[in-house]
């Protein structure tokens, strides 16, 4: 954070945060440790990218069928999003990120028991656990991090924090091709190649050493969250009583109510490109690739969200939010629909190009969406991460794939960027603003 002088009464926008014994409060060491959290969900979440052609082979599922392993992950999104803003506000924050790991935790321990039966039930079950635990995670790193320091940079660091997450995304393929399509029949041939029943079980038993490892890191970082002192929300971002909360309303913020349903179509969009990747690039009249292959190319996706994350967080320091957004979206639109009429590499390098595009959309439309609502902060995040469940409807996107043809269901990205583009425009300008949350107290 930028220096200010120094301040005796309680911090306000763009002042010193301070503790009640008058010391300065420093966020470095918290935002640090909170950016292994975005990195591993990041890294969690993109393992199923490499799952999912996975587990298309292992259980010789369609598209819809395929998808439907996604859509099941977000729908966790939109079950547990307000059970978690209720539980960060009776247990607090710093309890709720120890409680998300965990659970994350045993779902992947429980994704090693799916493996080693193998079990197409067991694992849609472990991967809503697993996505419950994130979601957890979202709902308290997401708004902590938006309310660290001056509101008008907001965006800006919230997309430099989020570039850790994007890292975790441009790891977890080359660990998903290795680990998993890299030591398994379905992932070194050829596509469309009919595996064995024999075939079909050794492959599924390779996700059991990938999620061990997983489930260990995250178990070290629950232990190391637990034991350390991060500062805590202010009475800023604290419930307003009940007769305070008559005189207000989520619904009388524009940005809010407009931010909801672009996180919601951001998700069908970032989704829809990570799930079918694979799939896509591999066919013969575009990179014509292994699984393998195809898997070690998607992390020049997930590069590209984490140098456009770099990059926006420099340029909003500089440039309006919105403004930004409104660039990027144009961009995304455009090489979609490259992407959809084009052939070859230049189609394959064009979607991987989206991600740089997509790459601020979500931090972006987070600190837009909470901008200005005060005590109403935690609410409404816990709607915004709530939206995230729109990743589920990917499996429209699989049954467009079906039943016109992988290329052409692109199409239905191309027509959500426009949404965020109106969003950026017009439904991000804030009303009804109330005073923005503080962190002033340090956790024991």
């Amino acid at each position: 954070m930028p220096s200010q002088p120094p301040s005796t009464g309680p911090s306000s926008a763009g002042s010193v945060p301070r503790a009640p014994d008058g010391t300065v409060v420093r966020y470095g060491p918290a935002l640090t440790l909170l950016a292994s959290l975005f990195f591993m969900w990041g890294f969690i979440t993109v393992i199923n990218n490499t799952l999912l052609p996975h587990l298309r082979s292992v259980f010789d599922l369609n598209y819809t069928e395929t998808t439907l392993i996604e859509s099941v992950w977000f729908i966790a999104y939109f079950v547990a999003s307000i059970p978690s803003a209720k539980l960060i506000e009776r247990i607090g924050y710093k309890k709720s990120l120890v409680v998300g790991l965990l659970v994350m935790a045993a779902g992947s321990l429980g994704m090693m028991l799916a493996a080693s039966l193998p079990s197409y039930g067991v694992t849609l079950t472990m991967l809503f656990v697993i996505a419950c635990g994130i979601t957890l995670l979202q709902v308290a790193a997401n708004p902590y991090v938006a309310v660290v320091g001056k509101p008008e940079t907001a965006s800006s660091r919230l997309n430099l924090v989020q570039a850790m997450n994007s890292a975790g995304t441009m790891l977890a393929p080359l660990f998903g091709a290795y680990l998993i399509l890299g030591r398994s029949r379905g992932g070194t041939a050829e596509a469309g190649t009919v595996l064995t029943e024999a075939e079909r079980i050794a492959d599924a038993q390779s996700v059991i050493l990938p999620y061990g490892l997983v489930a260990a890191v995250l178990i070290v970082l629950a232990i190391v969250i637990a034991r350390f002192p991060l500062p805590a929300m202010g009475s800023a971002n604290a419930r307003g009583t009940k007769e305070e909360r008559k005189h207000l309303s989520l619904w009388k913020h524009r940005n809010l109510v407009f931010g909801v349903p672009a996180i919601f179509i951001y998700l069908i969009a970032e989704i829809g490109v990570a799930n079918l990747f694979v799939n896509f690039v591999a066919q013969p009249d575009i990179a014509n690739l292994t699984y393998e292959e195809a898997g070690r190319y998607l992390t020049f996706l997930w590069a590209g969200m984490m140098v456009g994350r770099f990059a926006g967080s420099a340029i909003m320091q500089r440039f309006d939010a919105a403004k930004v957004l409104a660039v990027f979206s144009v961009g995304a639109f455009v090489v979609m629909i490259v992407t959809v009429f084009a052939s070859g590499e230049l189609a394959m390098w064009s979607l991987i190009l989206v991600g740089l595009f997509h790459s601020i959309m979500f931090p972006t439309i987070f600190t837009l969406g909470i901008k200005g609502l005060g005590p109403l902060t935690e609410e409404g995040s816990g709607l915004l991460i709530m939206a995230i469940a729109g990743g589920a409807l990917v499996v429209v996107q699989g049954w467009l794939a079906d039943q016109y043809g992988l290329q052409l269901s692109f199409l239905l990205t191309a027509v959500c960027e426009l949404y965020i583009l109106f969003y950026a425009l017009w439904g991000s300008k804030p009303t009804a603003a109330l005073p923005e949350p503080e962190v002033v107290q340090e956790a024991a």
